[in-house]
């Protein structure tokens, strides 16, 4: 089973000033998608990322999703995101084969 894992940023916090600089992104909204062409999970949620005056800033609108997106993945450390791909695979496997199934009651017509 070939899985696709797909990180999208949904929304991005951003503080109107902050330490000189303007529009500040200081909390990321990210989505995981996991398909494997037939079966489909997803995993979202949001992780703070502090900006730090000392360190290189790319304003707003010169972001790119690939870059807000390496943000996420360092902020949530490669262990995480190992293991909500994992989980994306898992939810994926259970899908093909049901863990629990709930068949029609055999007094059902």
């Amino acid at each position: 089973m070939s899985i696709t894992y797909t990180w999208v940023i949904g929304q991005m916090d951003c503080r109107p000033q902050a330490e000189g600089q303007t529009d500040v992104v200081f909390n990321i909204h990210w989505r995981v998608n996991a398909t494997d062409g037939t079966y489909n999970a997803t995993n979202y949620g949001a992780i703070g990322v502090p900006y730090k005056a000392d360190e290189p800033y790319t304003p707003y609108t010169d972001l790119t999703q690939s870059q807000v997106i390496g943000w996420v993945q360092a902020a949530l450390g490669a262990e995480r995101v190992a293991n909500i791909e994992t989980g994306l695979a898992n939810d994926i496997a259970n899908q093909m084969n049901p863990p629990v199934i709930s068949p029609a009651l055999p007094w059902a017509t």
